[in-house]
């Protein structure tokens, strides 16, 4: 497997359709087979809890970045921040 940096595939901005979605999963899956050991949640139980709660605090996160983002509103990328979320949020 190549090596990437985290900003080359696990970049949510430009994730607009299931395809993208789809190959964001893909590059998570790589990044938790080379990093996994140092995700912050280590078995599913916890990564579940976590991506709970990063789903319930998203809108936070958004309202901190330049860019107009509805956590309340369904999308691709934003599933995909939940998701990329919860492989460090506590």
């Amino acid at each position: 497997m190549e090596a990437h940096s985290e900003a080359d595939y696990l970049e949510t901005s430009a994730i607009s359709s299931r395809q993208d979605f789809a190959s964001f999963l893909n590059n998570l899956l790589l990044d938790y087979q080379q990093n996994g050991r140092k995700w912050e949640n280590q078995n599913l139980g916890d990564f579940l809890e976590s991506l709970t709660a990063y789903a319930s605090d998203i809108d936070g996160r958004y309202q901190n970045m330049p860019v107009a983002i509805d956590a309340n509103a369904a999308s691709w990328r934003v599933f995909a921040d939940i998701l990329r979320g919860a492989t460090s949020y506590e």
